[in-house]
């Protein structure tokens, strides 16, 4: 496990969310909960900076998009689910590096079963809380390439935020153990689709690219990277990624509300550009900082 994700003893006797609060060490669901049964839920993760959260209506709306997806009955409105991300926090007394793991579950089942006719209860929503900083630090990511495929739109649509996450989890275990950060997940055409868990940027003379936005999610921190970039006359483009154009990449990053941007060191054994953060990143994560300082909302 990575140094930078290991459990924090801060979290200890905090109160978590499972419709309603509750002690975390005594928090349960329902074994007929949905997303017992089959993974049947949607989440988001949100970020706590200094008292307020960075694109929380972006992530609002993905979730409750995920739910209408998926055919989620008794939905709770935004309201409830902002002031149960906000009662939890304050509760906790939580207000900077933060992450929240924001779950919406179909419910619980009547009784067993992957029919979702079986949930006449309402959803069950889930907030958890943790001190948590960038996962990946500042050493720079070792990836390497998994021969797990990322899910098309035809298997499964990655727009949807849902709780189905095996081929990530496989592509994963295929990382560790290779003693990697994370694994490098390709599409059906082997091309670059993401990591197991963020999206990819490569630099190259000067320009931004990252794969379309087909077999892997769109992230919202992909989304501002892309903002900030066209923003500031960085040329930034969407386009098919081999792993080839990657190993020869000036510099390389991952972005996402886990790590936020994280460069990329080696990828299958192939040192990216000098070994070292690029000054793309650099200038990048600075303006992601800005962003942040500039935008998140308060709770």
């Amino acid at each position: 496990m990575s140094k930078y994700n290991l459990p924090d003893s801060r979290n200890e006797n905090t109160y978590v969310y499972v419709n309603g609060l509750v002690k975390r060490e005594a928090a349960a669901i329902s074994p007929l909960d949905s997303v017992v049964q089959g993974g049947d839920a949607v989440w988001e993760g949100l970020r706590v900076y200094k008292g307020k959260i960075f694109q929380l209506e972006e992530h609002l709306d993905r979730l409750f998009a995920s739910a209408h997806i998926l055919c989620f009955e008794n939905i709770p409105s935004r309201e409830e689910v902002k002031k149960a991300i906000g009662d939890t926090l304050r509760k906790n007394n939580m207000t900077d590096g933060v992450h929240i793991r924001l779950t919406l579950t179909r419910g619980k089942k009547t009784t067993s079963g992957m029919n979702p006719k079986l949930n006449t209860l309402g959803c069950t929503l889930i907030v958890l809380p943790e001190y948590k900083g960038f996962v990946y630090g500042e050493d720079g990511l070792k990836l390497v390439t998994s021969s797990v495929r990322r899910n098309p739109p035809f298997v499964l649509d990655s727009k949807i935020h849902h709780n189905n996450l095996l081929n990530n989890i496989l592509a994963k275990i295929e990382g560790n153990n290779a003693g990697a950060d994370d694994a490098i997940m390709l599409d059906v055409n082997g091309f670059i689709a993401e990591t197991n868990a963020t999206n990819i940027f490569i630099v190259k003379s000067g320009r931004l690219f990252t794969p379309f936005a087909e077999a892997c999610l769109p992230g919202f921190t992909r989304a501002k990277v892309i903002e900030l970039a066209r923003k500031h006359d960085i040329p930034v483009q969407e386009k098919n990624l081999s792993l080839a154009e990657l190993y020869t990449a000036d510099e390389a990053f991952t972005t996402g509300t886990m790590g936020a941007l994280s460069w990329i060191k080696e990828a299958d054994g192939r040192i990216i550009g000098k070994g070292e953060k690029g000054e793309m990143v650099k200038r990048l994560q600075e303006l992601y900082a800005e962003a942040v300082e500039r935008e998140a909302v308060m709770f």
